[in-house]
C-alpha cells in the first residue's frame, strides 16, 4: 500500500486541529452515526479547555488506496520540543497560514525546522472567508519567509491551497468556492514524496512515546529502513552509544485513531514497537547483529527555570493525594520521559527541585497536570537562565509580535520599551497594527496580563524566542507591596470591609486563609500585614446607620500563569488541587524582618 507521512504545522490559532477533523471526516474514519464534534485530536482536558494543541497526534485516513498519515502539532513555541521531534516522521508539511494575519513568529520557527530536515511543504492558505484578508499576499510572504530561510529550488517551488477548514471546503483557486477538501488531499497524493527508503538492516528513532495502562510504555517512530516482525531480536542503541540486546513483543501500525497489531512492518511505516525495556526519545532500534544508530534528535535548550518545593503551609494534605518529596521527585522523572524541552536538576535541599522549561506556559501545563492528579506543591518565581559567553553575562531575548487596534498601538510601545523592548516594525493591517520588537525573555514575564488589562482585551500577543544577547540591565518589576495575612482563621466581611481602600483583595469573605498568605496587592509599595479575622464588636445599644449593607468589591481571581507571573522573588504559589493561594515564603512576619535586616547588613 501507498503511503504519505506528513506533518501539519502553523501558528497558534490558525486552524490545524480544524483542517484535521475535516481530513478524519473525509477519511470516513466514523460510522454514519457517529457524531465526534470537533477539535477531534485535542482530547485531554487541559486541551479543551484552552482550545490550544499541547501534545502532537497520530491519525491515519485513507485516500484512492492510499494510507496518509497524518501527525497534528501544536502551535506554541513553549511546545516547540514536540514539534522538533515528530517532524523527524513526516516526508512533507502542511503550512497553514491565517489568509488574515499571514506567516506570524511560530510560523517562521516551525518551518524553519521542517525546511532544515529537507521536507516538501505544501502551503494552505486558511480562513479565506475572513473579511479583509489577503490570500495572495498571505502566499507572498510565505515565499519570502522560505527564501529568507534558506529553502531549495524544490522546496520553494510548492503548491498553494486556500480555503476555509471550518466550512470544510479547499480549493486551487480562493475565489473558486467548492464543497469538499478533496483539493488538498489530492494535492498530498501529488506533491509529497512516498518515504524514501533505503536497502540494509532495520533502523527505527524513537521520536515519540505511547503508553497504555495494561501493557506499559510503548515506542513510537518510523521505520528508515528495512522491515520489523513480531518476535524478532533487536539491538537498541542508547544516545550516548551504548548497545542493550532486547527482542519485539508487539508491533503496532496506526489505523484511524487505533493502534492495529500487526506481525511485519515495512519501511517508511510509521509503527508502535512494544516490548523494548528502558528506552528514551532519541534511541534507535537496529539490527540485532550488526547496530548502527540514527543522528539522535536535537532539541532547543530551555530559556526559564522554576523551584518546585513540597507543599509546607498550615493547609497541607487537606485537599491533594501526593505531597511528600519523593511523590514530585517521581512525578518529574517520568515527565521528563516524555517532555524532552525540561531538565530537573535537584538542589541543596531534598525537598526542592529547580525545573527548566521553554517558557512559563510549558511549566505551567506540567503543573496545572500534576494538580489534576492529585499533587500539592509549592512554585517559586520564574527565572530566566543567562548565560556567560567571553565573560559577558547573556540572557535569551524573544521576538514579540503584538497585534492591537490603531489607537492603542502607544500603549504597547510604551509598555514594551519600559522593558528594554527595542521596535523593529509597525504594520498595519486594516483597522489594526502589527508591532514587532525584540525584548529579554525577562520583560515578558507578566507582561500578558497588563497588556490585556491596559487595552481592554484587545491585544494579541505572540513571542518566540530568538537568542542569547547581552544583559540589558534592571527591568522595573511590580511597584505595588502585598497584603499579608496576619493570622489563621477565617476572612470575615467586616474586616474586608474596613481595608478595601487599603488595595485590591485576592481572597473571597468566608475563605480559609493562615498567617503569611498574600490575600491581596497594597495599593502602595511595601508589604503590608493586615488582620481579616476580626470580628465586630457588638454591643446591646442600637444606633441608626450601623448596619449599613457592606458592599465588597469581588476579588481578583489568579489564573496558574498569571500568580506564577505576578508573585516577587521572595512569595510561592501553592498549588492544590482545589486551590491557587499565594503566600510568602516566610511565613511569620518576624522571620521576614530578620532576613531583610540580614539582607540590608
Amino acid at each position: 500500500m501507498d503511503i504519505r507521512n506528513i506533518a501539519i504545522i502553523a501558528h497558534v490559532d490558525h486552524g490545524k486541529t480544524t483542517l484535521v477533523d475535516k481530513m478524519i471526516l473525509a477519511g470516513q474514519l466514523f460510522a454514519d452515526h457517529e457524531t465526534p464534534g470537533e477539535l477531534i485530536l485535542d482530547n485531554n482536558d487541559l486541551e479543551r479547555e484552552r482550545g490550544i494543541t499541547i501534545l502532537s497526534k497520530n491519525v491515519s485516513i485513507a485516500y484512492k488506496g492510499t494510507k496518509i498519515n497524518i501527525i497534528d502539532t501544536p502551535g506554541h513555541s513553549d511546545f516547540g520540543g514536540e514539534v522538533e521531534r515528530v517532524l523527524n516522521m513526516a516526508d512533507g508539511v502542511l503550512l497553514l497560514v491565517d489568509a488574515f494575519e499571514g506567516p506570524m513568529p511560530q510560523t517562521r520557527f516551525v518551518t524553519q525546522k521542517a525546511i532544515e530536515l529537507g521536507l516538501k511543504p505544501i502551503v494552505v492558505v486558511n480562513k479565506v472567508d475572513k473579511e479583509n484578508c489577503t490570500p495572495d499576499e498571505a502566499q507572498e510572504a510565505v515565499f519570502d519567509l522560505m527564501f529568507n530561510l534558506d529553502a531549495t529550488e524544490d522546496q520553494l517551488d510548492f503548491p498553494t491551497i486556500y480555503g476555509s477548514a471550518k466550512f470544510g471546503w479547499m480549493s486551487n483557486d480562493w475565489r473558486d468556492k467548492t464543497d469538499n477538501i478533496t483539493p488538498l488531499l489530492d494535492a498530498i497524493l501529488e506533491h509529497i514524496p512516498p518515504p524514501s527508503v533505503s536497502e540494509g538492516t532495520p533502523q527505527l528513532l524513537i521520536t515519540s512515546l505511547d503508553y497504555s495502562k495494561y501493557i506499559g510504555r510503548i515506542a513510537v517512530g518510523r521505520l528508515q529502513r528495512g522491515s520489523l516482525k513480531s518476535g524478532q531480536p533487536v539491538s537498541m542503541v542508547k544516545k550516548d552509544g551504548i548497545v542493550q540486546k532486547s527482542r519485539i513483543k508487539n508491533l503496532y501500525v496506526f489505523d484511524g485513531f487505533e493502534r492495529v497489531e500487526v506481525e511485519l512492518v515495512e519501511a517508511g511505516e510509521i509503527c508502535a514497537v512494544y516490548g523494548i525495556e528502558g528506552f528514551e526519545i532519541g534511541d534507535t532500534i537496529a539490527d540485532f547483529e550488526n547496530p548502527e544508530a540514527l543522528p539522535t534528535i536535537a532539541i532547543d535548550e530551555p530559556t526559564m527555570s522554576m523551584v518546585f518545593t513540597i507543599n509546607d503551609s498550615p493547609f497541607f494534605g487537606k485537599e491533594g493525594k501526593y505531597v511528600t518529596s519523593r511523590h514530585i521527585k517521581d512525578r518529574l522523572t517520568s515527565e521528563l520521559e516524555r517532555n524532552l524541552a525540561m531538565r530537573v536538576e535537584e538542589t541543596s535541599s531534598a525537598d526542592t527541585f529547580r525545573v527548566y522549561g521553554r517558557g512559563v506556559l510549558h511549566l505551567a501545563v506540567l503543573i496545572e497536570t500534576m494538580r489534576r492528579e492529585g499533587y500539592e506543591l509549592q512554585i517559586g518565581q520564574p527565572q530566566v537562565i543567562t548565560k556567560r559567553i567571553d565573560d559577558v553575562a547573556h540572557e535569551p531575548v524573544e521576538e514579540l509580535t503584538i497585534d492591537i487596534p490603531d489607537e492603542l498601538s502607544g500603549t504597547a510601545i510604551n509598555m514594551v520599551t519600559q522593558r528594554k523592548g527595542i521596535m523593529l516594525s509597525m504594520e498595519p493591517k486594516g483597522d489594526r497594527v502589527q508591532l514587532r520588537f525584540e525584548i529579554p525573555s525577562r520583560g515578558i514575564i507578566g507582561l500578558r496580563s497588563q497588556m490585556l488589562t491596559a487595552t481592554a482585551g484587545e491585544a494579541i500577543m505572540t513571542h518566540r524566542f530568538l537568542e542569547f544577547q547581552p544583559h540589558k540591565g534592571d527591568i522595573p518589576g511590580r511597584i505595588n507591596g502585598s497584603l499579608i495575612s496576619m493570622e489563621t482563621g477565617t476572612a470575615i466581611p467586616y474586616s474586608i470591609n474596613n481595608l478595601q481602600d487599603r488595595g485590591k483583595f485576592f481572597i473571597s469573605a468566608g475563605d480559609e486563609i493562615y498567617e503569611g498568605q498574600v490575600v491581596g496587592e497594597n495599593s502602595r509599595p511595601g508589604d503590608l500585614v493586615v488582620n481579616l479575622i476580626k470580628t465586630k464588636k457588638l454591643t446591646n445599644m442600637r444606633s441608626s446607620g450601623a448596619d449599613d449593607k457592606m458592599k465588597l468589591i469581588p476579588p481578583k481571581v489568579f489564573t496558574l500563569e498569571e500568580a506564577l507571573e505576578y508573585i516577587q522573588e521572595d512569595e510561592y504559589v501553592e498549588v492544590t488541587p482545589e486551590s491557587i493561594r499565594l503566600r510568602k515564603t516566610m511565613l511569620k512576619e518576624h522571620e521576614r524582618k530578620r532576613a531583610k535586616n540580614k539582607a540590608l547588613a
